[in-house]
């Protein structure tokens, strides 16, 4: 019974992503034929659509795909069903959030000369592409406000929508600017690698973007307008964040690149990683030692180095611990309110919990 449950959960995960899928088809032809640019050479919206093809579609979608789940679990909650119509316009706002996502990771791996992404290698390192992945991720973001545009003008939310994307776009840029200038590549200071810096560096660059934003964009085309909702969903939203991004940490050192789609580079990058803060607060003076002389250098042997202290540190089944008690913490706090369907945040919680990639 088991084995069936799981086989036709996949089948309707795998027919929900389809489906996902021919939205952003949908939203692509749309933007390559856009009025706006009426008379772009053929050559320029082949370019588009190869470097959308490239860029958008081809990750897990679980930011996207989860406006519908918590638009459908806001109905559900009322026994309403959604129209063809608001499916697509979920689906599409969800879109929106992956076309965000691309344009984070283009802009990102330029930063963090990074090699490969989602199992391919980076777009900017396609001998055709280069430093026009700049321009490439302008061009990612722009898509977000013409389709906002074309399908939610009408709506109420329009105006709600459009504050939604800029705040969590200027947070997450915040961010990933704190992220670089406290860890630049090739300097090294690890009196900066506090845990509340940490943190900090997590949520704006990870938790509003990954979470909150598709949980607020649904509640926003779903009608909720109540502040203490929005106010609710961001505690929560911020929380499961930053355990996502510890996730995100821990798996690039431990995690397989077959199976999370990428070579982890953080010791190397000199990131201000979860694992390191771990490191420079349980260390001796001679663990220290080794962490100063060897973190932040593009050498394998010193990456080896780094990786051998964390062995001595049992750093993995200090993540296993703290990954238990935030999914306790976690689980207490949705079912402890009131203010919206605990299914809009437990499919969030279910899609990362132990996850592998």
């Amino acid at each position: 019974m088991a084995a069936t449950e799981a086989k036709k959960a996949k089948t309707d995960k795998d027919q929900a992503k389809q489906e996902f899928l021919r939205v952003f088809e949908r939203l692509r032809d749309e933007i390559v034929n856009d009025d706006l640019l009426a008379g772009q050479p053929e050559a320029s919206k082949k370019w588009v659509k190869e470097m959308m093809d490239y860029n958008v579609p081809l990750g897990k979608l679980n930011r996207g795909m989860a406006v519908l789940d918590v638009v459908q679990s806001l109905a559900g909650s009322k026994g309403a069903e959604l129209s063809e119509e608001e499916v697509f316009r979920a689906q599409a706002l969800g879109w929106c959030i992956e076309f965000l996502q691309a344009y984070f990771l283009v802009a990102d791996d330029i930063m963090d000369s990074s090699i490969t992404r989602r199992g391919q290698p980076c777009w900017y390192r396609q001998p055709h592409v280069g430093m026009v992945a700049i321009n490439d991720g302008i061009i990612l973001e722009a898509c977000i406000f013409r389709i906002l545009k074309k399908h939610f003008s009408a709506l109420p939310a329009y105006v709600h929508l459009l504050d939604l994307f800029h705040e969590v776009t200027y947070q997450t840029a915040h961010g990933q600017l704190l992220d670089t200038t406290t860890a630049p590549i090739g300097t090294v200071d690890l009196s900066r690698y506090t845990l509340d810096t940490y943190l900090r560096i997590v949520t704006y660059k990870t938790a509003y973007y990954t979470f909150y934003l598709p949980v607020a964009a649904g509640l926003r085309l779903a009608g909720v307008t109540d502040p203490a909702a929005y106010k609710l969903a961001e505690e929560i939203c911020v929380t499961m964040g930053q355990y996502f991004q510890i996730q995100d940490d821990y798996l690039d050192c431990y995690g397989d690149p077959e199976v999370i789609g990428k070579i982890g580079t953080d010791i190397q990058d000199n990131k201000c990683s979860w694992l390191v803060v771990q490191v420079l607060q349980r260390a001796s003076e001679e663990q220290k030692k080794v962490i100063e002389e060897s973190y932040g250098k593009d050498d394998e042997e010193a990456v080896q180095r780094v990786k051998a202290v964390y062995r001595e540190l049992d750093l993995e089944a200090l993540f296993k611990q703290y990954e238990q008690e935030s999914y306790d913490k976690l689980v207490k706090t949705i079912e402890g309110q009131d203010l919206l369907p605990q299914a809009v945040f437990t499919m969030l919680l279910k899609k990362i919990y132990k996850r592998q990639k």
